[in-house]
């Protein structure tokens, strides 16, 4: 029989039995609290950025019900001229990401100011030498191969448009500066302002007040320079006391080697940007193209409102290791990147799975097109799967974002979308007679596969305590800046 200690010895776990269980309960205790964090800036995120596509969405539906020569109008203007620009200007302030991220995680916050008044006057130049783009649409246009009347209302379409054009240069650092200070919730609700005020002045001025498709054209300049000075408002009135303290001369300083980092961001994003409008152009080119640009047009928005997440995921990414880097935490950024890439996969993996069960009705709240539908189901797998690696290619960008790596990804973008991917789809679309399908399936599995294995391979490899003492460098130079 044992002896009363021996009975409450045997009651008590050894240290050893209980190794695993703390760590298994360390490990979900920290991969919680990292979540709550991710999600804190993607949650927002998700919603503000819905919001902003919408505002598209509902500007081309009410010129829509105009006719089918102004909807050709604004969607000419908005997926080409606006779409080039947009990418190009989104990009460079990305920039923002990377420093101003660094320099919150590093407790310099005086700085993330200063680089937001640089990156308005870089973007504010940058806007100035695009001007042509929208004042020579129509004949840019018919370049491009357009119909005459269809430049034409898209050219007079683009110059109203130049005060949207500007907008940009302000609105995209505001979110930048607020997003790096985990302020996600603020842009939302200001952002939900935006929307409302848009659907509003799209009614008075189309309707109420028959401005027709200028009227259109211009409900875009009014919604968006509300949300530039929704978000200044918050900015200039004490909504980041730590961050913002007023205007400052040192913006003018720098600004070259600014200048360099955004334009290496700038290259890095309008490459992905436009590359899907490159596989759209291609189609285009195909005998009897219509119904497979329908087709593929459909099934672009249902991607395009998909990657409305794995962008979110791609900011918050970015902010999320850009503040551990800058924080010198090279083991929290590496911790914080496999989070972010695990969650988004697995929200790829339910579209994923949604697109394969209902391959047959993703098409019917577009059409009723018999050809387009049955065109649009023999796209399905190639749409799932184009899903499923937008589920992890935007977050390796984000962490390239927040780790400064901008120049060498815009060299990895180019390589496999313009060197590999187009030239892939071009052969299995033309030289192989699989139309659409093989233009598609090229420049995704020739691009954005081979695009989304180096990022990840570089991802693994990377020294991320080296890469913690690189972003203090960074922070040290960039406040020295002169």
């Amino acid at each position: 029989m044992p002896s009363e200690g021996t009975v409450e010895e045997s009651k008590v776990p050894l240290l050893t039995d209980l190794g695993p269980i703390v760590e298994e309960d360390n490990l979900s205790r920290k991969v919680w609290i990292e979540s709550k964090k991710l999600w804190q800036i993607v949650g927002p995120a998700i919603f503000s950025r819905l919001a902003s596509f919408s505002m598209i969405v509902i500007t081309q539906a009410f010129a829509g019900h105009l006719g089918d020569l102004e909807l050709a109008a604004i969607s000419i203007a908005n997926n080409v001229i606006i779409g080039f620009d947009l990418g190009l200007l989104l990009g460079m302030a990305s920039a923002l990401e990377t420093l101003c991220g660094q320099a919150f995680g590093a407790k310099k916050y005086y700085m993330l100011g200063v680089y937001m008044q640089r990156s308005w006057i870089v973007l504010f130049l940058c806007c100035v030498l695009l001007l042509p783009l929208y004042l020579f649409a129509s004949p840019f246009l018919k370049l491009l191969g357009q119909p005459n009347d269809v430049a034409e209302l898209s050219g007079i379409v683009s110059i109203y448009m130049i005060p949207l054009h500007f907008s940009f240069a302000f609105q995209f650092p505001l979110q930048r500066f607020l997003q790096s200070q985990l302020k996600n919730t603020v842009i939302a609700l200001i952002t939900f302002v935006g929307l409302a005020v848009h659907v509003i002045v799209s009614w008075l001025l189309v309707y109420r007040f028959q401005l027709g498709v200028i009227g259109t054209a211009m409900t875009l300049n009014f919604s968006w320079w509300v949300l530039v000075f929704g978000h200044l408002g918050y900015v200039i009135f004490g909504g980041c006391p730590l961050t913002w303290k007023g205007f400052s001369t040192e913006a003018f300083s720098g600004l070259w080697e600014f200048t360099k980092l955004s334009a290496a961001s700038g290259v890095m994003l309008c490459l992905e940007n436009w590359y899907y409008r490159i596989l759209i152009l291609m189609t285009g080119n195909l005998k009897n193209a219509e119904i497979a640009v329908d087709a593929l047009s459909i099934c672009m928005t249902i991607n395009g409102w998909e990657m409305m997440i794995p962008f979110a995921f791609f900011a918050a990414t970015g902010v999320r290791v850009a503040n551990e880097l800058g924080a010198g935490n090279g083991k929290g950024a590496k911790f914080a990147t496999a989070v972010s890439v695990i969650t988004s996969v697995i929200i790829g993996l339910f579209f994923w799975v949604l697109i394969l069960l209902f391959h047959d009705k993703l098409a019917w709240i577009f059409t009723s097109s018999e050809p387009v539908l049955k065109a649009v189901n023999q796209l399905s797998l190639l749409l799932a799967f184009t899903v499923l690696l937008n589920s992890v290619q935007p977050i390796l960008s984000g962490v390239a974002v927040g780790s400064g790596w901008q120049k060498y990804v815009a060299y990895i973008n180019l390589g496999c979308y313009y060197l590999i991917g187009v030239p892939l789809g071009f052969l299995m679309g033309w030289l192989f007679h699989l139309g659409v399908m093989g233009i598609w399936a090229g420049m995704i599995f020739g691009g954005t596969a081979i695009q989304t294995l180096i990022l990840a391979l570089i991802t693994i490899r990377c020294d991320w305590d080296k890469e913690a003492e690189k972003a203090s460098m960074h922070v040290k130079k960039w406040s020295e800046v002169k």
